[in-house]
Parts: C-alpha cells; sequence; structure tokens
C-alpha cells in the first residue's frame, strides 16, 4: 500500500524553485488531466509573484494549491482501472 503524501504548504522552501513558466506548464497539465474527471478551470493562469512565490489565479491562490491539485489528479489516474 502507498504511503499517502502530505500537501504541500504555501511556505513549502521548494515553492519559489517553480518560475512563472514551469506553473504555466503545470497549469497545462492540470488542465489536460482534469478534463477526464470533469474539472476544468478556464481561468486559471498566473497571477503575480509575493516573496518569491507565483500565484496562481484560483483567486489567487499560491502555487503549492495547484501541485496539489496535480497531485491528487495524478493519484486518481494511477488509482482507475487500465479499461476505464
Amino acid at each position: 500500500m502507498p504511503v499517502p503524501r502530505r500537501p504541500m504548504k504555501p511556505t513549502d522552501p521548494r515553492i519559489p524553485a517553480y518560475t512563472e513558466d514551469h506553473i504555466r506548464t503545470l497549469l497545462a497539465e492540470l488542465q489536460e488531466r482534469g478534463k477526464k474527471f470533469g474539472l476544468i478551470w478556464p481561468s486559471a493562469d498566473t497571477d503575480r509573484t509575493i516573496d518569491g512565490r507565483v500565484l496562481v489565479r484560483f483567486n489567487t491562490a499560491p502555487a503549492s494549491t495547484l501541485l496539489n491539485l496535480l497531485t491528487l489528479l495524478l493519484d486518481a489516474d494511477r488509482e482507475r482501472p487500465c479499461d476505464s
């Protein structure tokens, strides 16, 4: 059984390493993977940078929200049967 992951916090020291280009790439992946589950965020985009952290426009959420959502979708995709 896989070890459960802990959500990334907005203060995680790895967050400032994600550039705006990284975040845009991850947003594109989130959009693509979310379609399978009926999850779409048409207005999701990068916003501004505060204290070296790029904010994502899910009502100005931190990048950690994006990373946590993407992790959940990846986990859900792995758990789906191959024939679905």
